[in-house]
């Protein structure tokens, strides 16, 4: 069997020392939450983050740069932009593509973010309320599929369903919970938002991407050989033992772990 790198106390000491390192504002310019970050309005804010994290695969640069240029098509006034926008004014999101996300899938984003804002209360109440349901399943997991079905039930083109990810079909939806641990989490450092009140950070689920889920094996702190929801589970779960009020800024140490020191 083999051994542990660290006794549990020591992984806990370890990975705090790597939140400090990595969670802080220097981390902001050269990740994409850089791009909600532009912005002071928390409707702006809330919608730049979701459209950057729904595109966050792939080479971050890219990932930033795609992302800037999307907003900056939307005349950095997103939420105006999805209340408003004309026929004609969809028009200026023609030719946008990051990899599988291309104009009608940011087309239809906009007109799915104009009804939330519309007809549901916007992004917070509509994540807010999933979390809150009574089920068997975890409340974030919840979350995210209450969110899915509202965000997809206008009429609209299936190619753009694959970039909701949906836990139900054991996704470990890593851009959903990334964008909620921007939306959600607060501390004193200002790299995640923290302007969704209504909504613990207690309950959220860690973003599990390649690097989180290296790191996190290495470390011993997850089993799970495929890296899918219930890989998210299961990693969140001890994340808590270390921090039950705020699992997810760990998220900040695994990922610096991977991209930064290749761990």
């Amino acid at each position: 069997m083999k051994k542990p790198i660290f006794q549990e106390s020591e992984l806990k000491h370890f990975l705090d020392e790597k939140v400090i390192q990595y969670n802080r504002p220097l981390f902001i310019e050269s990740d994409p939450i850089s791009i909600p970050h532009l912005f002071s309005k928390k409707e702006d804010i809330e919608i730049a983050g979701f459209l950057t994290s729904t595109i966050a695969w792939g080479q971050r640069p890219v990932i930033i740069r795609n992302s800037f240029s999307l907003i900056e098509r939307m005349e950095m006034t997103p939420h105006e932009f999805v209340i408003s926008a004309t026929a004609n004014d969809l028009k200026k999101l023609d030719l946008f593509v990051h990899r599988t996300f291309n104009q009608l899938d940011a087309k239809c984003f906009i007109r799915a973010l104009r009804n939330i804002y519309l007809n549901y209360g916007g992004l917070e109440k509509v994540f807010a309320d999933g979390f809150n349901f009574n089920t068997e399943i975890s409340p974030a997991q919840n979350a995210i599929i209450h969110f899915r079905t509202i965000f997809l039930n206008l009429k609209h083109n299936s190619r753009s369903d694959k970039h909701i990810s949906n836990p139900a079909s054991n996704s470990s939806a890593k851009r959903i919970n990334m964008y909620l641990r921007w939306m959600v989490r607060q501390d004193k450092t200002g790299v995640d938002f923290g302007i969704w009140k209504s909504i613990s950070p207690a309950r959220l689920q860690i973003p599990l991407d390649v690097h989180v889920g290296n790191v996190a094996r290495k470390l011993g702190i997850l089993k799970r050989t495929q890296s899918d929801w219930k890989a998210v589970e299961e990693l969140t779960a001890v994340l808590r033992t270390f921090d039950e009020n705020d699992p997810i800024k760990y998220d900040f140490a695994l990922f610096g772990l991977g991209i930064f020191e290749k761990f």
